[in-house]
């Protein structure tokens, strides 16, 4: 038989086995043979007594803390492949549970202690969001695990933000680009010969490609086959997703050549120093081409809604650019679908017959 009672802090005032004070709740007694003597880790009763009960009936569940769980989350996340950039953020992330929680238990986390921590977060709501998917990714894996029964993340509500909407480049804005690539050595005179044809071949890239920057830094030259079509990734289905490169940005990454297995990184040092770089390098062209808000993302965009506005499916483009989910792609791109505009004209353009 199992007895619960309450544990006194110094600073209670209460005395008693079963108050209701919120002083750590404490289990003794038997089970199955066994001698248990031990925190819950729980300061509420009703929540105690569900957990006795559970015991009960299938024996005690592992008690995992905070911090161990966050440890067994990155080595699966590491195990999975998953690229440098998100693993960076998962890390951030679960170092902040551990300082915020340390060694409780993960069962013991409530929906209220995760939205305090969640007021802590200095971030624009898209950011915000974000990471608050990376925190219910980590309560998912717990509650996978068996350590907790039910992801108490999905009770957190996202916050309200306006979304950007996607602003690919305009032809004229484009054209300012390639004139600034063209006199960008003028300018920036202290940069070598081969920083300013990387910087050419890796506008042209990432313009035909849609690949994010990191994924164009990390870009191996065997990515690229004979017929100068560029492996993007492997498909759920097992078939090889490629795109065509033109010829233009073909020449310009054959001008990088320099024996390196990458085109814009030596292989030296870390990743995300050289991806640093790069985009400070690009900061410095928008700022030429007289588009100081510009950024390499928006590269990604001229290549998606090209396509879209000469009607290839979302579904099509969703793949190209590698989302996960057709959902993200309509989010950031539903606007710029053709067959939808000429829908709504088509709709608008009824209403003048009568």
């Amino acid at each position: 038989m199992l007895t619960l009672y309450r544990r006194h802090r110094a600073s209670c005032k209460s005395t008693a086995r079963r108050s209701k004070c919120s002083c750590p709740i404490w289990v003794q007694g038997v089970l199955r043979g066994t001698p248990i003597r031990k925190s819950l880790d729980l300061t509420n009763w009703e929540a105690a007594n569900r957990l006795i009960m559970e015991w009960e009936v299938a024996g005690p569940v592992e008690n995992v803390s905070v911090e161990d769980a966050c440890d067994r989350f990155l080595a699966d996340v590491k195990s999975r492949g998953i690229g440098s950039a998100q693993t960076s953020k998962y890390n951030l992330l679960t170092r902040e549970l551990t300082s915020q929680f340390g060694t409780l238990a993960v069962k013991s986390i409530s929906v209220d202690d995760l939205r305090k921590f969640r007021e802590g977060w200095k971030l624009s709501p898209i950011s915000a969001s974000k990471k608050l998917e990376r925190l219910r990714s980590f309560f998912s894996f717990c509650e996978a695990s068996g350590w907790i029964d039910r992801n108490t993340a999905k009770a957190v509500k996202l916050p309200q933000g306006k979304i950007a909407p996607t602003l690919p480049y305009s032809e004229d804005e484009w054209s300012n680009i390639l004139t600034a690539l063209d006199v960008y050595g003028e300018i920036h005179a202290q940069a070598p010969v081969r920083i300013q044809r990387q910087l050419k071949a890796l506008v042209l890239l990432m313009r035909y490609s849609g690949l994010r920057i990191s994924d164009c830094v990390s870009l191996k030259r065997d990515r690229i086959d004979s017929n100068g079509r560029l492996f993007l990734y492997q498909a759920k289905t097992g078939a090889p997703v490629q795109v065509p490169l033109p010829s233009n940005v073909l020449e310009s990454l054959r001008d990088c050549e320099e024996g390196n297995p990458y085109y814009f990184w030596s292989g030296a040092g870390k990743l995300k120093s050289s991806i640093t770089q790069w985009q400070e390098r690009l900061k410095n062209l928008f700022v030429i081409a007289g588009i100081p808000t510009g950024h390499g993302h928006r590269l990604r965009d001229t290549f998606a809604v090209e396509l879209l506005q000469r009607g290839v499916a979302l579904q099509t483009v969703s793949i190209l650019l590698g989302h996960r989910s057709i959902r993200t792609t309509e989010k950031h791109y539903s606007p710029w679908v053709k067959s939808r505009q000429d829908a709504l004209e088509a709709a608008v353009k009824l209403s003048w017959a009568s």
